[in-house]
């Protein structure tokens, strides 16, 4: 080949991201005309403050809100006064905080549930407000204290939605709301029917399917195909992955089988992510604006202050050149039980415990110096992971839940120690993958000086912002391009030369390491890092809100043009 998949990917993600920041608007003007441009209306009320106080503090991706609007957009339908309505009904349900804005004041509002998770998704949201809540009007925001999604709305309420306000409440909030599904359907049974009635997930028998070992990534249409089986390379997250399309994808991700019951009907609920099909209204994670030894690069836990460059930070040229990954066995819940093997961290804490048998095709620059000479080898997943992965599970959650217990679990996946966040800062590349929801800990490894590997069927608030390839490398729910993506930008393992009889094999590492791939994945952990620096900071997070308390208040309103701004 000419040119390796990864090298197009990176370089067209970079033209694309420079293209981005090049046409953000620099004056309230040009961002009054670009917003009438994207969404043909005026901005809402108090924009020129908003504008104002994204300026004053650095802001750089001052019109990047498409996702923000589509998740408003199904609510524009609603006068003020239902939507008030339907504020106040769903904070009346299990692990639903309502946070209200009064005469300038965020507070809480108890419900009478007392969340396992407490209201810290709540508190979070209060916290991001205190710099401009006196300057928003009285509204309410009822946010999910769960990581999961909560809202699902059939195909056939949304295709009918005007009959459907009219009728008052829907479905999913009549009767008593119970908390879990206990023995009464799951959230796939929910999710399958907001696809239309002809596709493949409203058939039974396609639904239900066990095709489990169907490949994932035939179901994507952002594939780079390339030599071999595992030379495919995801252009961007899963997050558009079509299960309505290709059902039995759904077996692979743990989020279709939650404990926690879903909202049936089209009420708001602010969450910290959401995936394909569900309505919530994204708000950046309480993990990502907060200070913890979990989940915050640089915290310093003993004088608790937060560093630019954490204590156990390692410089590039000493990172170890391993994957590494280290988590609970969350991804999912039970309902159905027995599926847990199929769940997102679990397939690749399987994968990369592999000690038994099996065969990868690996891709790597021959000579390590060259950018169009690729050869490919044979070798033995056993050895793949004994050289490159680092990966564990550190506790066991619900073994019970597991297909023969926890025997079975220690059987087939890796178990360590649990390790502070800043170990993973000691290695090049850092696995992100979901778990119960979104991934908390990947604005912490953008933060790094390492290079974060994200597999996820999430959206964030930060969506519009990032590119994949420039800041992070994405990768395939089938996750099986990771020796490829290894192979390119680190070169061949011992094993690899071993199989391919190759005399670099007695070269240290350092030596035979790709030139251009090496050179390539210090470039995205940089970017990576000065994203975090320079886009993905609190106060970012704190513009993004502001901006969507604006939205909302305009929408939360009786005379919606009295709340739009005009110059």
């Amino acid at each position: 080949m000419t040119q390796h998949p990864i090298q197009k990917l990176t370089d067209e993600a970079e033209a694309q991201y420079k293209k981005k920041l090049k046409s953000q608007s620099k004056t309230l003007k040009a961002a009054v005309s670009e917003y009438k441009r994207r969404y043909k209306r005026n901005p809402p009320n108090g924009f020129d403050k908003w504008f104002m106080f994204a300026q004053q503090n650095d802001v750089i991706m001052m019109d990047e809100y498409d996702g923000l609007m589509q998740d408003l957009e199904p609510f524009r339908q609603m006068s003020g006064e239902e939507l008030r309505k339907r504020s106040r009904q769903v904070a009346e349900l299990p692990s639903i905080d309502l946070l209200r804005i009064e005469s300038g004041t965020a507070k809480i509002m108890p419900n009478g549930f007392n969340d396992t998770e407490g209201s810290a998704r709540a508190s979070g949201f209060a916290e991001m407000l205190q710099r401009f809540v006196q300057k928003l009007p009285d509204m309410d925001f009822p946010i999910n204290a769960k990581a999961e999604g909560r809202v699902l709305v059939s195909w056939e309420h949304r295709a009918h939605s005007n009959a459907t306000l009219q009728g008052g409440i829907e479905a999913g909030l009549d009767g008593p709301f119970r908390p879990d599904w206990d023995d009464d359907g799951n959230v796939w049974e929910v999710w399958r029917r907001t696809c239309e009635p002809s596709s493949p997930a409203r058939r039974l028998y396609s639904s239900l399917g066990n095709s489990l070992s169907s490949t994932v990534s035939n179901y994507l249409g952002d594939i780079i195909h390339g030599t071999g089986r595992d030379f495919k390379f995801a252009k961007t997250t899963s997050t558009q992955l079509d299960f309505c399309k290709y059902p039995h994808a759904h077996y692979m991700q743990g989020h279709f089988f939650s404990d926690w019951r879903t909202i049936l009907g089209l009420y708001p609920v602010f969450s910290p992510a959401k995936a394909k099909g569900f309505l919530d209204i994204r708000i950046p994670s309480h993990y990502y604006y907060g200070s913890t030894p979990a989940y915050t690069y640089g915290w310093d836990p003993v004088n608790f202050e937060l560093k630019d460059v954490d204590p156990m930070e390692v410089p590039w040229e000493k990172k170890i050149d391993k994957v590494f990954w280290r988590g609970a066995t969350t991804g999912g819940g039970n309902h159905p039980s027995g599926f847990m093997p199929y769940y997102q961290r679990h397939r690749f804490l399987r994968m990369a415990s592999n000690s038994t048998g099996g065969i990868r095709l690996v891709t790597y620059a021959d000579p390590p110096s060259s950018t169009t000479n690729f050869v490919t080898t044979q070798v033995s997943a056993a050895k793949l992971n004994e050289e490159i992965m680092d990966t564990a599970f550190t506790k066991a959650m619900m073994p019970e839940a597991y297909p023969g217990g926890l025997e079975a679990l220690l059987a087939v996946h890796k178990f360590g120690s649990a390790v502070p966040l800043g170990r993973h800062w000691s290695y090049r590349y850092l696995i992100d993958l979901d778990g119960m929801g979104y991934s908390g800990r990947f604005m912490a490894f953008l933060a790094s000086d390492s290079v974060p590997i994200k597999s996820t069927v999430y959206e964030e608030f930060y969506s519009d912002w990032i590119q994949p390839w420039v800041h992070f490398v994405p990768l395939s729910t089938t996750y099986k391009e990771i020796y490829n993506i290894y192979g390119y930008f680190t070169g061949p393992n011992k094993g690899t030369l071993e199989a391919a009889n190759s005399t670099l094999v007695e070269i240290p590492i350092e030596k035979r390491r790709s030139e251009e791939g090496d050179k390539r994945l210090r470039r995205i952990a940089r970017a990576g890092k000065h994203w975090k620096k320079t886009i993905g900071r609190t106060v970012d997070m704190e513009v993004y809100v502001y901006r969507l308390c604006l939205e909302w208040a305009r929408l939360w309103a009786d005379d919606r043009d009295s709340m739009s701004f005009t110059l």
